[in-house]
C-alpha cells in the first residue's frame, strides 16, 4: 500500500460514507487521482464495494467509561472516620477500559469508544492504550473537561468499602457523538456497553444499530436502573444478585428464585443470562441449559477487577463460539485470576493462564 493509499484508507475508516470530492479536498489532490487510488484499494481488498466498507479483522467494540483509579489499601482493619496507615496506588481504570485491556490480553482486537480530558491523566490513558494495543482512536477528547477519576477505599480483605466517582465527562458520549460511530459498532462481532454512559445514548445504540450482539455491564445497582426498561435488547447480561433483583423485581433467596429471575430476562428477549453470586459462584441460563456453578475457596487480594475480567472472558467466549457451560467456567476462572492479584487487572491474565486455573480449581 502506498502512503497516499494509506492516507485515504484512514479517512475512509473514520467516515465510510465520505465522497471522493471530500477526500480530494482533505488531501489537496484532484478527484480523478482519488478515483485511481480507490480503484487500487478495491483491487488490493482493503475496501469492499460501495460505501467504502473497510475489510478488517473481527473485533469487539466497547462503549463505556475510562478513568484514573486511585485506591487506598489499609494495613490493618479499616477504621471509619479516622486516618488509616496503608498504601495508595494510582492506575488506569474505568469499566469499559478495564474490560478492553482484559480483552487485549486475551488476544482480541478491541475498539473502545469513551471520553477523556485533554489533560495529564487523559494523555496517560491514551498513551498507555497505544502501548497495549487497545484502540481508542474513536474516543472523544475534550479540553474543557477533566478526565474521570475513581477514588476507592478497600478493607483489609480487599473488598471495596466506599468509593467516589467523578465521571461527569462520560455524559459527553452523547447521541450526536455516537451517531458518527455507527460503522465501528455495526461492524464489530459484538459490542459491550457499560451503564456509565448516558441512558439516551444506550437507548439510541440498542434501538438503531442492528445485527449486533450487545453485552451489558451493569456497573452498579444505581446505574443499572438506566436499562431496566430496555433490558431485552441485550444478547448477554451479567448482573450480580442485587442488580438482578432490581432489574427483575424478583427477590432471590434460593435456586427457584434464580430460575424465576433468569426466566424474566429471557422472556424479555435476552439470549444468555449470567447471575454473579459472589462467593456462591455463578448461575447461568439460556432457556435450554441452566446450572449453578459454585466457586472454590480462594484468598481475595483485590476484588475490584473481578467483574471486568469475568465479562471480558464472557465476550471472548462468545467471540469464539463456546457453549454456555464452558463460557461460565472460563469466565469464573478469569475472575478468580483477577481476585488473586493486587492490581485491578492481573498482568498475567491470558487464555493459557485461565485454562490452567480452570484445571487447577477443577471448574472444567
Amino acid at each position: 500500500m502506498t502512503n497516499r493509499e494509506q492516507e485515504i484508507l484512514e479517512l475512509i475508516k473514520k467516515n465510510p460514507m465520505i465522497s471522493q470530492k471530500e477526500l480530494a479536498d482533505s488531501l489537496g489532490i484532484t478527484r480523478s487521482s482519488v478515483a485511481v487510488h480507490i480503484t487500487n484499494l478495491l483491487k488490493k481488498g482493503y475496501v469492499v464495494g460501495k460505501g467504502y466498507i473497510v475489510r478488517e479483522q473481527p473485533y469487539i467494540s466497547i462503549v463505556g467509561g475510562t478513568n484514573i483509579d486511585i485506591q487506598g489499601f489499609p494495613k490493618n482493619d479499616l477504621i471509619l472516620k479516622d486516618s488509616n496507615p496503608g498504601e495508595v496506588k494510582v492506575s488506569l481504570g474505568g469499566v469499559g477500559r478495564n474490560i478492553g485491556e482484559n480483552l487485549v490480553k486475551l488476544g482480541i482486537e478491541t475498539k473502545l469508544i469513551s471520553a477523556v480530558g485533554d489533560d495529564v491523566y487523559g494523555r496517560k490513558i491514551l498513551d498507555e492504550s497505544r502501548l497495549i494495543h487497545l484502540n481508542m482512536e474513536d474516543s472523544l477528547i475534550l479540553k474543557e473537561h477533566a478526565t474521570s477519576t475513581y477514588l476507592s477505599i478497600l478493607d483489609a480483605s480487599g473488598d471495596m468499602m466506599v468509593a467516589i466517582a467523578h465521571m461527569d465527562i462520560v455524559d459527553k458520549v452523547s447521541v450526536d457523538f455516537i451517531k458518527n460511530k455507527k460503522h465501528i459498532i455495526e461492524n464489530s462481532k459484538l459490542c459491550i456497553i457499560d451503564t456509565n454512559i448516558p441512558k439516551e445514548t444506550i437507548e439510541y445504540i440498542l434501538t438503531n444499530y442492528k445485527d449486533v450482539d450487545f453485552f451489558l455491564d451493569t456497573v452498579s445497582t444505581t446505574k443499572a436502573k438506566k436499562i431496566k426498561d430496555i433490558i431485552g435488547y441485550f444478547h448477554t447480561i451479567k448482573p450480580n444478585k442485587l442488580e438482578a433483583e432490581m432489574l427483575s423485581g424478583i427477590k432471590i433467596n434460593n435456586e427457584t428464585d434464580l430460575k424465576r429471575a433468569a426466566n424474566y430476562f429471557l422472556e424479555k428477549g435476552v439470549k444468555r443470562v449470567f447471575i454473579s453470586l459472589g462467593e456462591e459462584g455463578m448461575y447461568y441460563d439460556d432457556g435450554v441449559n441452566a446450572n449453578h456453578i459454585r466457586n472454590p475457596k480462594i484468598q481475595v487480594v483485590n476484588a475490584t477487577g473481578a467483574g471486568d475480567a469475568c465479562l471480558a472472558a464472557l465476550a471472548y467466549s462468545h467471540f469464539n463460539n463456546f457453549d454456555i457451560d464452558y463460557s461460565t467456567r472460563f469466565s469464573m476462572s478469569a475472575a478468580i485470576l483477577a481476585l488473586s492479584h493486587e492490581n485491578t487487572i492481573n498482568p498475567n491474565i491470558s487464555v493459557e493462564n485461565i485454562n490452567k486455573k480452570m484445571k487447577e480449581i477443577e471448574l472444567c
